[in-house]
């Protein structure tokens, strides 16, 4: 077949499918729906099945297991009672399992609840914390603490604790750690998590670590633990502003 007659032949199919008045992919023109609510019976045989599982579950959700004096806030403020709540916690957990640990530090987008005042029960945590996140030693050199410290700056502030940091214009005005300003040639250690290590949250400053060390522990069961120590001392959580990360101006 010549160039030409192919041609011709493609424009007579596109002819015939352009007149064609049959619809290809035809439409539903009387749509039925049918609506889910309590005018449908729950089917037993399901409920039976899936009901013991559920009453276990609800069990451990409402298990109290302490008591917070004061509503913890996860604020999106340099410093929140949440987040101190929160990172104190960790670095708690932190010290047991390496006492060279000098500080923790998490992100406000980790914390995805507030705190209630009053009893604390498992289901408080799981919403604080519902990621499966485990908790991570690094050790750092002294000039990657300073970039740390740059990216809580220009992020107006991160949940964190062991640190003095003021903020003034999105840069670093001071940074200490344990009283004491960073030596850029020393090693460092910080607990954190592995979602955080990995690089989550747009941190940028873990990419040279002099070391790592992953725990199987999450940070859920660190929380629980470390609420239920302090039930056991006979102690409230009381976490309060510090002044520990701010912004002058």
């Amino acid at each position: 077949m010549k160039v030409s007659s192919r041609w011709n032949a493609l424009l007579f199919i596109l002819f015939l499918l352009s007149s064609c008045k049959t619809q290809l992919y035809p439409t539903i023109s009387k749509g039925q729906y049918y609506p889910i609510d309590t005018t449908i019976a729950a089917d037993t045989t399901i409920v039976n099945h899936y009901l013991p599982y559920k009453t276990a579950l609800e069990a451990q959700m409402n298990r109290v297991i302490g008591y917070c004096d004061l509503h913890l806030s996860k604020n999106r403020g340099a410093e929140s009672l949440a987040g101190n709540f929160f990172t104190e916690a960790l670095l708690w957990k932190g010290k047991q399992l390496d006492p060279e640990v000098k500080a923790s530090f998490a992100t406000k987008d980790g914390i995805r609840s507030d705190l209630k005042e009053g009893d604390i029960t498992v289901g408080n945590i799981f919403e604080m914390m519902p990621f499966e996140n485990a908790v991570t030693i690094l050790t750092l050199k002294g000039s990657d603490m300073l970039r740390w410290a740059d990216y809580m700056a220009r992020t107006g502030g991160q949940p964190a604790t062991g640190i003095k940091l003021t903020i003034q214009d999105k840069k670093v005005k001071e940074f200490l750690l344990d009283g004491k300003p960073i030596d850029p040639n020393a090693t460092y250690k910080l607990v954190t998590y592995d979602y955080l290590a990995n690089g989550g949250d747009y941190v940028d400053f873990f990419d040279q670590v002099v070391d790592r060390k992953d725990y199987t522990q999450r940070l859920r069961e660190t929380l629980i633990e470390y609420i239920t120590t302090l039930t056991q001392q006979g102690k409230h959580i009381q976490a309060q502003l510090d002044g520990r990360v701010r912004i002058i101006q």
